[in-house]
């Protein structure tokens, strides 16, 4: 077997909904983030390229359903390079990661590309078929933006609330406060803008259309700002559109290879994926399920927390990603520490790859060795993948 290493890491900026990217398609938004990411490897014949795998949540529309296969003929690669699509949601971009690793570790390509991306702002209406030929009465087009759409009657009533309404009840569980999830967004806003203000996203985000910085970032944003805000899923709620990630817009892209594959490509790998691991619980506590995806893939990379100096945890609601540092008991002050996607944005298919580039790149400049991404993802799973930093520049064991 051989082992799977991140090369490098590109992706756009992530716009707001209805924002500036709002005109662009996401097959191009891919397209774009596909060339910046090779553009950082001049030296690498495309044709090399044994496997590209993308991940998109909404193929229902200009993602044209295999959105991979697309960025890839857009981006004007040999037509010879192989895409596939992959979709777990929320966490399709790093499901696309982990399946190019093991296609690594396998043999059955040397280097690939994963990504995805998702516009939120173009995800269409869609009608369902009637049941018979020219029914009399009207039908609704349905919103395939976020969440469940279309529901099975035969599913129970309790897994297909909204996911507000999820974490809502993760909420009373933990006992987790309005005032912790306030002030853990304003946090996610503080630690963004200062990123983008030191530099540290500039040779990671690709501009496109005017938009050179993450968009939502807002930091004014204190805990004071946040507290007036309404809840948006119960009266006497605690989530509100503030300790929520937003509807966003955008893609990522990582180069993935196996250690014979640096020449080839030309750089110096910057991460292993030591470990991977996926987890479910019922559809409605999937804002919960990260804690034991995390733990299989400290596992299966034979660490624990003790050994581990960053992580990226998507945020998708503040009190989800409380309830996960909780549980895993480790310094909330690893966590997120360039802002997370509460003030970057989250467009589903394009959060994983986000999260794996910047762990990396934290990794590096914090000087630790061992580092988690994870991901909360709709009808009740999650994700985690273990990096190693094996760039030597590593100040503990």
């Amino acid at each position: 077997m051989n082992d799977a290493y991140l090369y490098t890491a590109a992706r756009t900026p992530f716009g707001r909904f209805n924002g500036a990217l709002a005109g662009v398609r996401p097959d191009d938004l891919a397209a774009t983030a596909l060339t910046g990411l090779l553009a950082k490897a001049p030296a690498l014949d495309r044709a090399a390229i044994g496997e590209v795998v993308w991940g998109n949540a909404n193929g229902a529309g200009e993602d044209n359903r295999n959105v991979g296969r697309m960025a890839v003929l857009l981006a004007g690669l040999p037509v010879s390079v192989p895409a596939t699509t992959v979709n777990r949601l929320c966490g399709s971009g790093l499901d696309a990661a982990i399946t190019a690793s093991r296609a690594l570790e396998t043999g059955d390509a040397d280097i690939a590309v994963a990504g995805g991306v998702e516009s939120m702002t173009r995800a269409p209406w869609v009608l369902p078929k009637p049941d018979r030929a020219f029914p009399a009465g009207d039908t609704a087009a349905v919103s395939t933006t976020l969440g469940w759409r279309l529901v099975n009657p035969a599913m129970p009533k309790e897994w297909t609330v909204s996911l507000g309404e999820g974490n809502e009840q993760l909420r009373e569980r933990f006992g987790i406060s309005r005032e912790r999830q306030d002030a853990f967004a304003a946090r996610s806003h503080h630690l963004a803008a200062r990123a983008w203000d030191e530099g540290f996203y500039e040779d990671l985000v690709l501009p496109v259309e005017g938009l050179d910085r993450d968009e939502g970032i807002r930091p004014d944003t204190g805990p004071e700002k946040l507290a007036v805000l309404k809840p948006s899923f119960r009266p006497d709620g605690t989530i509100t559109a503030g300790n929520a990630s937003p509807l966003s817009d955008g893609a990522s892209a990582v180069l993935l290879g196996t250690g014979a594959a640096a020449d080839r490509i030309g750089l110096a790998p910057v991460a292993r994926i030591a470990g991977r691991g996926a987890h479910a619980v019922e559809p409605q506590a999937f804002g919960y399920a990260p804690v034991e995806a995390a733990g299989k893939a400290l596992r299966r990379a034979g660490i624990g927390w003790d050994d581990v100096g960053a992580v990226e945890l998507n945020e998708a609601f503040a009190v989800q990603s409380l309830a996960c540092v909780d549980a895993w008991g480790i310094d909330p002050e690893t966590v997120n520490v360039r802002g997370g996607a509460i003030a970057l944005g989250h467009p589903l298919g394009a959060s994983g790859g986000r999260l794996l580039g910047t762990l990396a790149k934290v990794l590096r400049e914090r000087r630790e060795r061992w580092g988690v991404a994870a991901i909360c993802i709709g009808v009740g799973q999650a994700l985690a993948v273990v990096l190693e930093n094996v760039t030597g520049e590593v100040s503990g064991g």
